[in-house]
């Protein structure tokens, strides 16, 4: 395990958090700290740096969120591998790309993966905190429920029900620290390990994650209502992965008609099932929120998954499924080998956090922190219409950048990098591109026409900037794209 020599400076501007993060980050980039490294624990490098907790889990909170730390359940973190995709090290001669070089550091990064920690409530976290170990309850100190405590699960189901149209009672809520974690126990609670279904583009930690638990995967194409169910039957998988309410990468907002059709699937054959990822459902912009997939199930087919990691802080570490009543029994018996991921302490702080309103308050900030964003950058984005074409906005905290007239996806990251801007590229969101049928192709009657986004489309994420920055970011990828159709 590698130690850390990090300096804080308590006069410095910059929050701790933010020292902590910008130091290990370089140290990624520079290649000082090797893929695979393992990083000391939040508990250790807090006391070894004497700051909070909270303030190295939000740091690596942000990093692991970046794709610069992976989380590995019960193990740590880790340093991911990135070398290979982009030149990260600043002050070194880049590899030649296209006749030209790429800058290896960035002044803007619109990362989609990414929240505006600026705006965390650390003060009413502080003040719950507080008060929960004020209560000098010492079975706080204990396991507790593998599910997780019971209160918590009650005031989630209420949550959903009235945010997401989510049906469920409190005992089909499960929590875990983290998605990676209770896709590991769905393993659990499925037993003989399914074939899978994924769209693609898709989310690809979750493909990783499956791969890891030894699932057999398939790739599924997409069309404008998502996941196309014609290819989902020819695939024979048993479960389908999809993001509904705001498909990622893509941002398609799934139609009532699609969602009836993969249902209908899913009853066709025992041992079917859907599993909705509402990743980050809170967050839409234009008219009510799409209310959820598992609403609509009347046959318990549908296996929801949600995280407090975009609406909260990624450090929070709480994540919760809802499983249908059928798995309950074989829920039940897979516990019996786990125990709770997560904090109780923490635990009942989020409880406090969502039933005194807060939590409420808090989405309502963001919602128009982002909204502010998301319109910043779409309109300077819209004096582009004639090089590019935006999709996936009003929702979400990233929008999809498509390109015409020929420009290739390395181009486009090319030019704004230039800029000292960096961009996402579609293409690695795509886990086989190879079966994305041609522009034009139809099955089932839905035209299918990924395949041309693979090449030319690119993430642009808006959370982690400020105003401004983003106002800046908008204008150099204005002035990198604004000759790409001449």
């Amino acid at each position: 395990m590698r130690e850390l020599a990090i300096t804080l400076d308590p006069g410095r501007k910059e929050p701790l958090y933010e020292q902590i993060y910008s130091y290990i980050k370089q140290e990624i980039q520079k290649g000082e700290l090797r893929a695979g490294e393992r990083l000391p624990s939040g508990r250790a490098l807090s006391v070894s740096l004497e700051v909070s907790r909270s303030t190295v889990d939000l740091a690596y909170g942000q990093l692991v969120s970046e794709g610069y730390l992976e989380a590995v359940p019960c193990k740590g973190y880790f340093v991911c591998r990135i070398e290979g995709l982009y030149s990260l090290n600043p002050g070194k001669e880049p590899k030649k790309a296209d006749g030209g070089s790429e800058g290896r550091s960035w002044d803007y990064d619109l990362t989609p993966n990414g929240i505006d920690l600026d705006s965390f409530p650390y003060d009413v976290w502080r003040k719950l905190t507080r008060n929960v170990l004020l209560e000098d309850s010492r079975e706080l100190f204990q396991l507790g429920d593998p599910k997780g405590d019971y209160q918590l699960r009650e005031t989630i189901s209420h949550y959903l029900h009235q945010a997401r149209g989510v049906v469920c009672r409190p005992e089909q809520v499960v929590l875990g620290a983290g998605n990676d974690y209770l896709l590991m126990l769905l393993s659990a609670i499925l037993g003989t390990k399914p074939h899978v279904a994924m769209e693609s583009p898709t989310y690809k930690h979750a493909y990783r994650v499956f791969e890891q638990l030894g699932f057999s995967l398939t790739t599924v194409p997409m069309d404008a209502g998502g996941m196309s169910v014609g290819y989902l039957r020819a695939s024979e998988a048993d479960i389908a992965y999809v993001m509904p309410s705001h498909q990622y990468p893509l941002g398609i907002v799934m139609p009532i008609k699609r969602r009836l059709e993969l249902l209908k699937w899913a009853s066709e054959k025992e041992g079917r099932y859907l599993i909705e990822d509402d990743y980050d459902s809170e967050f839409r912009y234009k008219g009510k929120p799409v209310p959820a997939l598992q609403g609509t199930d009347q046959n318990g087919r549908v296996i929801y998954i949600g995280t407090f990691s975009k609406s909260i802080a990624p450090a929070i570490r709480i994540s919760y499924l809802v499983l249908p009543e059928p798995l309950l029994e074989k829920c039940e018996k897979a516990l019996g080998c786990f125990s709770s991921t997560v904090s109780r302490i923490d635990q009942m702080v989020l409880n406090h956090f969502i039933q005194e309103g807060y939590f409420e308050r808090h989405l309502n900030r963001m919602r128009r922190i982002y909204g502010r964003k998301h319109d910043i950058l779409l309109g300077e984005l819209k004096k582009l219409s004639g090089v590019c074409r935006i999709t996936g906005e009003n929702a979400g905290v990233h929008l999809l950048v498509e390109f015409s007239g020929g420009m290739s996806e390395e181009e486009i990251i090319r030019r704004a990098s230039a800029q000292k801007v960096r961009v996402y590229p579609l293409s690695e969101y795509t886990i086989d591109a190879s079966r994305v049928p041609a522009e034009g192709q139809e099955k089932d009657g839905h035209k299918e026409s990924w395949k041309q986004r693979t090449r030319s489309a690119v993430l642009l994420g808006y959370a982690t900037l400020s105003e401004q920055e983003l106002l800046e970011a908008a204008r150099r990828l204005l002035s990198a794209w604004g000759g790409a159709d001449r």
